[in-house]
This record gives C-alpha cells, sequence and structure tokens, in this order.
C-alpha cells in the first residue's frame, strides 16, 4: 500500500503540528541509508521514523537501530511492521520527543555510532544545535533537512547564506550537501525542496563551542550590516580601547562584517576573554 494509504486504513492522516512529510522516494531512502551506514554494521539513532521509508534500508546495512518516534499513532503501526526485526534485538522503537531523550544512553551498540533522520522542520535548529554538542561521542550524522538551512549549513565565510548556523555547525563537523530531495519524493507534497547533507565530526573540533565563543558569533551576526567594531560593541563587557587591542592581537579588523570571519577567527577573539 502507499502512505496515503497505509495511513487511512488507520484511520490517520498526516499531522501538521508535527510537521509530517513522509519521504516515499525509495532512491532517496537507500541514499541516505546508505551514507549513514559506510562501512555496514554499527548503530543508528533515527530521528523521526515515522512510517519506516529509512528504517528498513537501514536495516540492510546497520548492526542496530534505535528509532525515536514522537507520533504516538505511528509507533503500533510501525511497530506491527517491523515485528521480526524488533523480536531480533536489531531494532527498538521510542515514542518520545528527540530533543528530550539522552542519546548517549540509547546510542549503545557497535561502532560506528550515527544519528540519521528526516528532521521535522519546525525543530530542525534545536536538533541540530543538540548535535553540534554531541559531535564528540559519534562518527557520523546524516539528516535530511530543508534545502535552504543545508545552504547555510555549507555555506563559506563571505556568502550569502554564511551565518551564525553555519559557524557553529563548521566548528563541529565538516558538512557535505549528498544531494537534493525535490517535494514530489514526500507525502504530502511540501512547498519547499529538501536536501541531504552528512556530517562527520573534526577531531578534534575547529573550535570549542563556549559561551564567549557562542556570544561573539551571535553578536556579529546579530547585525549584519554593521562592522565588527559596532556589532561587538561591549562584547564580554569590553571597553572600546580593549576590544581594540583584543581584535588587534587575534589578527581581526573590526572594519569588517561578521560574516567575513571563519571558525577559527570567531574562536580566536573567544580566546581574548580569558
Amino acid at each position: 500500500m502507499s502512505i496515503a494509504e497505509r495511513l487511512r486504513s488507520r484511520g490517520l492522516s498526516p499531522k501538521k503540528r508535527f510537521g509530517q512529510n513522509f519521504l516515499v522516494d525509495v532512491s532517496a531512502s537507500r541514499a541516505i541509508a546508505e551514507a549513514a551506514t559506510t562501512p555496514p554494521g554499527g548503530t543508528v539513532l533515527e530521528i523521526g521514523p515515522g512510517l519506516g521509508a529509512l528504517t528498513r534500508p537501514l536495516l540492510e546495512r546497520a548492526a542496530k537501530i534505535v528509532a525515536i518516534e514522537r507520533d504516538r499513532d505511528l509507533v503500533p503501526l510501525l511497530s506491527a511492521e517491523l515485528e521480526a526485526p524488533i523480536a531480533e534485538g536489531r531494532v527498538s522503537i521510542l515514542e518520545a520527543d528527540a530533543l528530550a531523550v539522552d542519546w548517549a544512553a540509547e546510542l549503545v551498540g557497535p561502532r560506528p555510532h550515527v544519528l540519521a533522520g528526516n528532521l521535522p522542520y519546525q525543530i530542525t535548529g534545536a536538533l541540530l544545535e543538540r548535535a553540534t554538542g554531541f559531535a564528540d561521542r559519534i562518527d557520523r550524522a546524516v539528516f535530511m533537512v530543508q534545502a535552504e538551512v543545508a545552504d547555510r549549513l555549507v555555506a563559506p565565510p563571505g556568502s550569502k547564506t554564511y551565518g551564525a548556523l553555519s559557524v557553529f555547525m563548521q566548528a563541529a563537523f565538516d558538512v557535505k550537501r549528498l544531494l537534493t530531495v525535490r517535494g514530489g519524493a514526500f507525502y504530502p507534497r511540501p512547498d519547499v525542496d529538501s536536501a541531504v547533507v552528512v556530517l562527520a565530526p573534526h577531531r578534534p573540533p575547529r573550535a570549542a563551542e563556549t559561551e564567549a565563543f557562542r556570544a561573539a558569533v551571535r553578536a556579529a551576526f546579530g547585525a549584519r550590516r554593521k562592522t565588527l567594531r559596532n556589532a561587538w560593541r561591549g562584547l564580554y563587557g569590553w571597553s572600546k580601547d580593549d576590544l581594540e587591542a583584543r581584535a588587534r592581537e587575534a589578527g581581526i579588523s573590526l572594519d569588517v562584517r561578521g560574516e567575513t570571519l571563519a571558525v577559527e577567527d570567531f574562536a580566536r577573539i573567544a580566546a581574548m576573554k580569558g
């Protein structure tokens, strides 16, 4: 049966409040699964399995899958369809909000340890932020996100789409865009295209994401049209002269805008806080 038919057979329909757009393109599912499980094996924490479009191809390659599904109406349906691998201990399904789950407690099993999923658009930012804090405990993350979010994740310094999210993600991960997935690959069809990104943790990270680092990044992009001299005014409680001296020591010109700085530039000014 199609996704629509499977939902209707249970008296269900896609829920807008969960941002449900179910992936129906088999080739896209297989590409994501292959990216998440190369080499084959390992343990995958899947966020938002829905009706199992990605779970099934993951099962062909992963040793173990922990799937976190928030929609209580989908859990029984998915559990029934994956009864055999669940009984074998290869799949476990958690009815929970992925943001509330202790990922470390669930991501237990053979390595590599991987995060994967078609991220709900309402909480994409929060999930990506959490992934940066989890980068030192995983080997890879493969996410489907809106295309415009993917543009920001891979954006280089100086580009129009480069911003705070770019810096935070690139500090923790080497980010690659794997493929674009058009709206027709989903049911119901969304108004925007999506893209799959592969995140490989930097070892060590390009910058320690301390409060000082985050403050410098957010201030720089909080007023994109301003030069750093104005955007960083009062940063860390520094006076104008303090800022001039610290920036000079860090090798950063205050006459440029924040969008021109690389991750390491933000790291150097943050290190001046002491």
